[in-house]
């Protein structure tokens, strides 16, 4: 008796384990090089630790992700420079991907690289996120986790998103709050629509701002309808990418030069061409006149795999 006890103590665990299992697998690196060598540069090392606790040990929503679920994402803090021996900047890079059905393929969600974040961290002390109390007590020590939390919500929000229809509406909300209740102080920026043309404030607003819904339908038809289905589905997935495509031109013919318009597209030339590449000449003829005006940059490699 005491023996099936004990087993079925053992399964309750690890499914009470498995069912608040963390969404993400997030990697995460410091570089400190540019840093003077008179501050002790083991903080940076701390700071690591304590970033990598703080993504892939906290718990961003109410769903549960199997290990083969989780949201395989990087963070690249650059620190360029520093106030004092506590206050450091430098600029995120944020990468984040998604696994494509039956398949070992992981398809881009975010690219984007925040050039200016400002900072204090104490070392062994812990990071702290409040939601609901976003600026904290201290605006420095605030920014870091604010900033960092905007990006993982940012990540969910487009995950889920592609995975069902409006599916990240919630956890892009979670964003839009933190920018508006982001810390304040010189040398912070980044939340304020003056703070440049591509900021947090910029992103956020692309996908929450009412003019740009088609975004969501967009991810949703490329993602889901679209990658998804191209092992058992080919021609149909082709035509689900190509009504993505032309939803996103009719955002971009309304709305030129958005940012996220920009950051959906980096890095997914090769993807798109291998897409096409098998299409009939009419998909072929179609993918290369859309992707003519959204992604000016791969314009060269789409004439010559698609033409």
């Amino acid at each position: 008796m005491h023996k099936k006890i004990f087993i079925l103590s053992c399964i309750l665990l690890g499914w009470l384990a498995t069912s608040r299992a963390q969404e993400l697998k997030a990697g995460i690196t410091v570089l400190a090089n540019r840093i003077s060598s008179q501050i002790d540069h083991r903080i940076f090392q701390t700071l690591q630790t304590a970033l990598n606790d703080f993504l892939n040990n906290r718990k961003w929503t109410n769903e549960s992700f199997q290990p083969n679920e989780k949201i395989v994402c990087n963070f690249l803090l650059n620190l360029s420079g520093n106030l004092d021996n506590q206050t450091f900047q430098g600029s995120l890079t944020v990468q984040a991907a998604r696994p494509v059905f039956n398949s070992a393929y992981q398809s881009p969600l975010l690219n984007f690289m925040d050039e200016s974040i400002t900072f204090r961290y104490v070392q062994f002390q812990p990071l702290d996120f409040n939601e609901t109390r976003v600026q904290g007590s201290e605006p420095y020590a605030a920014n870091l986790t604010a900033t960092f939390a905007y990006y993982v919500y940012m990540i969910l929000g487009l995950n889920f998103d592609s995975f069902a229809s409006r599916g990240g509406d919630v956890y892009f909300q979670k964003a839009l709050n933190i920018v508006n209740n982001a810390p304040e102080g010189p040398n912070i920026v980044g939340w304020k629509l003056f703070d440049g043309p591509r900021n947090r404030y910029v992103l956020i607003n692309n996908l929450t701002d009412a003019r740009y819904t088609q975004f969501h339908d967009a991810l949703y038809n490329y993602y889901r309808l679209g990658l998804d289905q191209m092992y058992d589905k080919e021609t149909d997935a082709r035509t689900a990418i190509l009504n993505s495509l032309s939803e996103l031109n009719a955002i971009n013919t309304d709305f030129p030069n958005l940012m996220y318009m920009q950051i959906f597209f980096q890095g997914r030339g090769n993807e798109l061409s291998g897409v096409f590449k098998k299409g009939d000449p009419d998909q072929k003829s179609r993918a290369l006149d859309f992707l003519s005006r959204l992604d000016i940059p791969n314009i060269n490699k789409y004439k010559q795999d698609l033409q």
